[in-house]
């Protein structure tokens, strides 16, 4: 069986930092980046994701920014297709592949190359949905598949599991890895990560996240459209439609939210074995220099 080609996942929570390391570790061992993030996917979707700046980026290309419209209804099986379409021109060009993000199902549907399906979705039967309420959604998935294992508030995941089931697609995903993967893990103690939380939301506020927000909703982006990204463009559209009686009261159920949001994230990478996790309090970057090094060789 000839040798898979080689890449290097670097994944973690919101505000742990796995942007920068995986641009020094692209620096440091002639890399591409490509981002698994299933929001920054969206045009002008910028402070709000935590999208990396171009001046951050320090001159690594990076792939899987901006490729579509607010409203467009983007897949994990399009991820999938464009991150193997920009992985295969990275290994063309002779560089490293480098996936970088926190969106797991994105990372793993690469790292261990699922086989989804490419079926066309209903868009009759999504408009239904759209009009439910999560809640009334998750309530239609268990009496339809009562030993389903979704989390209830995750409206997107909800609605694809029922779409699948509608379209008669019931089979769990096989899987048969394109890519040989060494997964690095970018983790903080959970005191650490709270204050890093709270400080990236504060910078972000100051930028002007709440104008960006002001701003997609100007240029035509729906509000079902905002709140299904949840987070910071949930709380930022209740916020803007009066729901919060001032923005401090917002910012700090937003800072909530995040910490749970990172809790989850953290419950689903320990989950995998493989992952390598970097002990953030010593010399990170060198840590994961040597398993780079020792996982190229």
């Amino acid at each position: 069986m000839p040798e898979l080609p080689r890449i290097v996942a670097v994944v973690g929570t919101n505000a742990s930092g796995k942007s920068s390391l995986g641009v020094r570790l692209a620096q440091r061992f002639g890399g591409e980046i490509v981002s698994a993030d299933s929001r920054q996917v969206f045009r002008g979707l910028d402070l709000g994701s935590g999208k990396i700046s171009p001046e951050e980026m320090r001159g690594v290309p990076h792939h899987l920014l901006d490729v579509c419209e607010p409203n467009d209804f983007f897949s994990m099986a399009d991820f999938q297709a464009l991150a193997y379409r920009a992985i295969d021109g990275i290994l063309a060009r002779g560089n490293v592949p480098f996936l970088v993000g926190g969106t797991g199902l994105y990372v793993a549907s690469v790292t261990e190359g699922y086989q989804l399906s490419d079926r066309a979705p209903n868009l009759r039967y999504r408009e239904e949905l759209e009009t439910k309420t999560t809640p009334e959604l998750y309530e239609m998935l268990v009496s339809a598949a009562p030993g389903v294992e979704i989390d209830r508030n995750n409206r997107n995941r909800v609605m694809r599991a029922l779409e699948k089931l509608e379209s008669g697609d019931t089979k769990e995903p096989s899987r048969e890895a394109k890519y040989r993967a060494l997964k690095l893990g970018v983790s903080w103690d959970r005191e650490t990560l709270k204050k890093r939380i709270d400080e990236r939301l504060e910078r972000r506020m100051n930028e002007g996240m709440v104008d960006e927000v002001r701003t997609l909703i100007k240029n035509g982006a729906s509000r079902e459209f905002l709140m299904k990204l949840g987070l910071e463009y949930r709380f930022l559209t209740r916020y803007l439609d009066g729901e919060f009686d001032s923005e401090r009261e917002m910012t700090e159920a937003l800072s909530a939210a995040i910490k749970k949001f990172a809790k989850r994230q953290m419950t689903w990478f320990r989950r995998d074995p493989d992952i390598h996790w970097l002990d953030m309090t010593g010399d990170a970057y060198e840590q994961a220099c040597a398993l780079i090094e020792g996982f190229l060789a």
